[in-house]
C-alpha cells in the first residue's frame, strides 16, 4: 500500500490482536500506526480504567469517538480500535467512509488465553470473564460482521505470519491488480 491514502481500521472483540498484529501489519503495509487507546491515554494523561472510573463507559465513549475522528482524518494509516467503538452508529460510519475496516475474529477461548494476565480493561473486570466476553460477542460481532470489508480470523499462528496473510489479503482487496508488488 505505501503511498496510499488509504486508511486500515482494525476492529474486533479485545483480545483479537488489533495492537499486537497492527503493529507488524502497519510496517509490512507501510503505513503509520495508531492506537485509538493509547492515543487516548497519551493525550489525557489518564489511563483507560481512571477514564471509565471517573467518566464511567458513557464518558469514556465520547472521549473514544472523539479520538477516533481525530485520527481517523490522517491519511494513510493503520488505526487500532477499541472493542466498543462499533457500539455508535456515529463511529461505524466513519470506519466505512474514512477507510478499509478489517475485523479481526476470533473465539472466545483463544480471548481467554491472550487476556488470562490482563487486569487493565474495565468490561473485563467480572467474575466470569468467559460470561462476559459471550454477552459482549452477542451484542458486538454483528455490528462488526456488518461494517467489515474484510473479515479474517486470527488463531494460533505467530503474529508475524497472521500479519503477512492478512496484508496479503487486505492487498488483494484494496488494490487488486497490484497484490503482487
Amino acid at each position: 500500500m505505501g503511498n496510499s491514502d488509504q486508511n486500515v481500521f482494525l476492529i474486533g472483540p479485545m483480545g483479537s490482536g488489533k495492537t499486537t498484529i497492527g503493529k507488524q501489519l502497519a510496517k509490512l503495509l507501510k503505513l503509520d500506526f495508531y492506537d485509538c487507546d493509547h492515543e487516548l491515554e497519551r493525550q489525557t494523561g489518564a489511563s483507560i480504567n481512571l477514564i471509565f472510573d471517573l467518566e464511567g463507559e458513557a464518558g469514556f465513549r465520547l472521549r473514544e469517538s472523539r479520538m477516533l475522528e481525530k485520527i481517523a482524518r490522517k491519511k494513510g494509516v493503520l488505526i487500532s480500535t477499541g472493542g466498543g467503538v462499533i457500539c455508535s452508529h456515529q463511529n461505524r460510519q466513519l470506519l466505512r467512509t474514512h477507510g478499509f475496516v478489517v475485523y479481526l475474529k476470533t473465539s472466545t477461548g483463544n480471548q481467554l488465553k491472550r487476556l488470562s494476565q490482563d487486569k487493565s480493561r474495565p468490561l473485563l473486570q467480572a467474575k466470569d470473564r468467559r460470561q462476559r466476553l459471550r454477552e459482549l460477542a452477542s451484542v458486538r460481532n454483528p455490528l462488526y460482521d456488518s461494517t467489515a470489508d474484510l473479515v479474517f480470523s486470527t488463531g494460533s499462528q505467530s503474529v508475524l505470519n497472521t500479519a503477512k496473510s492478512l496484508s496479503s489479503a487486505i492487498q488483494q482487496q484494496v488494490n487488486p491488480l497490484n497484490a503482487d508488488s
